[in-house]
């Protein structure tokens, strides 16, 4: 295992140096921001791994030449880049309380639409900062999205040769400006950013997860709040009809009080409660609310804690519509499924302390 530094370094050398491409040719390569590999968010280290590969390129690897990730210059084909940051355990499983990180990248030829080479590291966790970004750390709704998923298949658990993922490979122009559109968003262009939401959402494949999170945050920033109350709808929407969706009803560590991010204020809960209430209330299910802790304490304490916070998102539910009183039902996971795993208990874990809406039959 490598100091965070040398492990990206190392990765990067395998993929460039080893690319099976033709001898004495230049490429032009876009990097599509790198992503952790469970949650699917930009973080502070992903971003920081991105200008690292593009520093290596330039001083190291001269075949290469780094072009912007753009809608116009992914439609030419040239080579992409792609890269996951995953927390591992001690053996090496995304599970449990997180000890290393696994590096994995992939470069892709769009234009045969195959894997050409791929690069592989073990890091230390010193020097690693997994907050996410602006876009992120705001979005409301953690669920599992086919682009972001053909994104990790496409690095993960593959070599040169394979096929890039359909899901992925299908999406790949609009998720160009979807990269604009969170780049604005986090700059605190939001009305920039709602524009390129919109556009991506009537592009080929923009009918996804990002764009109408990115539909929501925006509207809610730039206080236009019908429209973000139906984009947040349309994202529980997505959620129900996936069977499932993490919601960031976010706790302090060790209570069941309600978290608020000194980043963004209070949250607008109220909004978020009479929406998901509902959109369930128009379907014949029945919701499971599952809370969640990080791996710190003892797990039978984590346990009756998650409980607790899934029956105060539960109890707060059935205040908004009394009709869903009988097809509600809470559950404590304790920290048995947490999605980053640091145990910080700050901003980069705040996923760990959800409350998961899950769809189950009635009866």
């Amino acid at each position: 295992m490598l100091p965070f530094d040398e492990a990206v370094t190392s990765a990067a050398n395998a993929l460039l140096g080893k690319a099976q491409l033709p001898a004495n040719t230049k490429f032009d390569v876009v990097i599509d921001p790198l992503i952790d590999g469970v949650t699917g968010m930009q973080t502070v280290t992903t971003r920081a791994m991105g200008a690292r590969l593009t520093q290596i390129i330039k001083e190291g690897y001269p075949r290469y030449a780094v072009q912007p990730f753009s809608a116009a210059t992914v439609q030419q084909g040239p080579l992409i880049l792609i890269g996951t940051l995953t927390g591992v355990n001690g053996e090496r499983k995304s599970e449990g309380l997180r000890e290393a990180y696994r590096i994995c990248l992939a470069l892709a030829d769009l234009k045969t639409g195959k894997l050409v080479s791929k690069g592989l590291a073990f890091a230390k966790t010193d020097g690693v900062d997994p907050s996410p970004l602006p876009y992120f750390r705001d979005a409301p709704i953690w669920l599992d999205d086919a682009a972001t998923s053909g994104y990790v298949r496409t690095c993960q658990g593959t070599r040169a040769g394979d096929p890039i993922n359909p899901a992925y490979l299908d999406r790949i122009v609009t998720a160009a400006t979807i990269a604009d559109a969170i780049e604005s968003y986090d700059a605190g262009r939001y009305a920039d950013a709602l524009k390129l939401y919109e556009v991506a959402l009537t592009a080929p494949g923009g009918d996804q997860l990002r764009v109408h999170t990115g539909l929501y945050l925006t509207n809610l920033k730039l206080r236009r709040m019908g429209p973000a109350r139906k984009a947040f709808g349309d994202v529980v929407d997505r959620g129900l009809n996936n069977k499932r969706l993490g919601v960031k009803f976010l706790f302090r560590p060790g209570t069941a009080a309600m978290w608020v991010d000194p980043h963004v204020g209070p949250l607008p809960y109220p909004m978020w409660l009479h929406e998901i209430a509902a959109r369930v209330s128009k379907r014949d299910t029945c919701i499971e609310l599952g809370g969640h802790t990080s791996p710190t304490g003892s797990e039978p304490l984590n346990e009756r804690l998650s409980l607790l916070r899934a029956d105060s998102v539960r109890q707060s539910l059935e205040a908004v519509a009394p009709t869903l009183r009988k097809r509600l039902d809470s559950k404590g996971y304790g920290s048995s499924k947490t999605l980053v795993g640091n145990g910080h208990d700050d901003l980069s874990d705040a996923l760990d302390r959800r409350v998961e809406v899950t769809v189950t039959p009635c009866g």
